[in-house]
């Protein structure tokens, strides 16, 4: 789980302007000088912005080390998937198609040290040893100017940044999908990428008969840890929106924070979303064995969902197959 923010935003219906591609999708574009001129037409070294930091590309990557799961479908989708080169913490192989999934198996995972919170534990040294030109995800413990320092630049999901307070749209995914395409020089296969995905939102959203149900989306820790839930500038938002469910925390501007049962049980939500990053068994332990949670409709009505984390959050094309699998549930 990444820390939340604490702005709040007003929530906003999803707009026929939300399912479209736009220009503004590009990064901020990369910083040149008069001695940039002369570089190839790939027009490498690059700058990118992320999280309000000027990560440097000295060319396309070759040597990719994951330290999360979300960018593995971005990757496969652009056609540089065979670039990562090792990777560390859980990746759900439910996750993949079974091609993709036989290739995510087969890479070096050099850690699986995860925390009960699902947190993967590893050192900067560790990561470094592994010979990056470029790191994805920045767990704790983990610098990005150390990286930086031995040749391997680093990038988040822009929605881990700790700045972020937008209200999150479909838009999120294909910003992510154009900025790994311009990194890789695969802009091409990004653009085509991004048109699938908006073709598959704007068919879900079609279906969308405007009833709004209410729903909450929930992360109840295992052992006995907090209860989260999402507000609007969490990738839940939107999704729920396009599937025709109404977000009872659409009034907190927040990704992620944490709420109590008794809150719940007075917004008392018709569906639940319940995501978790082990198993579904232990996240249906973690909800049942909340005090009074029982008195939930959405429990009661036996209209409980459960998801792979990467399937909401962030903002990836896993969101979109998210999308696809909750509108089937909830539409029944």
């Amino acid at each position: 789980m990444a820390n939340s923010t604490s702005a709040r935003t007003a929530a906003r219906p999803v707009a026929a302007g939300t399912l479209a591609l736009s220009a503004a999708l590009v990064l901020a574009g990369c910083g040149t000088d008069a001695s940039e001129a002369t570089t190839p037409a790939d027009g490498y070294p690059l700058t990118v912005q992320n999280c309000g930091e000027d990560v440097s590309i000295e060319a396309p990557p070759e040597r990719v080390v994951m330290l999360e799961s979300a960018a593995v479908t971005i990757l496969d989708g652009i056609g540089v998937f065979d670039r990562v080169q090792a990777r560390a913490g859980a990746f759900p192989l439910e996750y993949y198609d079974q091609d993709l999934a036989g290739q995510v198996a087969g890479v070096e995972a050099f850690s699986e040290d995860i925390d009960a919170a699902g947190h993967l534990m590893i050192s900067a040294e560790e990561v470094i040893a592994q010979s990056p030109d470029l790191v994805l995800g920045l767990p704790d413990g983990v610098n990005r100017a150390a990286l930086a320092d031995a040749g391997a630049p680093a990038l988040i999901p822009e929605a881990y940044c700790a700045e972020h307070s937008e209200e999150a749209q479909f838009e999120d995914i294909y910003a992510e999908v154009s900025r790994y395409g311009q990194i890789f020089d695969r802009s091409e296969q990004a653009e085509e990428l991004n048109a699938e995905l908006a073709e598959r939102v704007a068919a879900v959203a079609e279906g969308n008969d405007g009833e709004h149900r209410t729903a909450a989306v929930l992360y109840p820790s295992v052992g006995g840890g907090p209860l989260y839930a999402y507000g609007t500038s969490s990738m839940a938002h939107p999704q729920l929106e396009v599937a025709g469910l109404q977000n009872l925390f659409a009034d907190m501007g927040e990704r992620v924070f944490e709420i109590q049962t008794e809150e719940l049980i007075d917004r008392d939500p018709d569906v639940l979303i319940v995501l978790y990053q082990g198993t579904q068994a232990d996240a249906e332990d973690a909800l049942a064995q909340r005090s009074g949670v029982d008195g939930v409709s959405a429990i009661n009505d036996g209209d409980v969902h459960y998801q792979l984390f990467n399937f909401t959050e962030p903002a990836s094309p896993l969101v979109v197959d998210g999308l696809e699998r909750l509108a089937e549930q909830v539409r029944g």
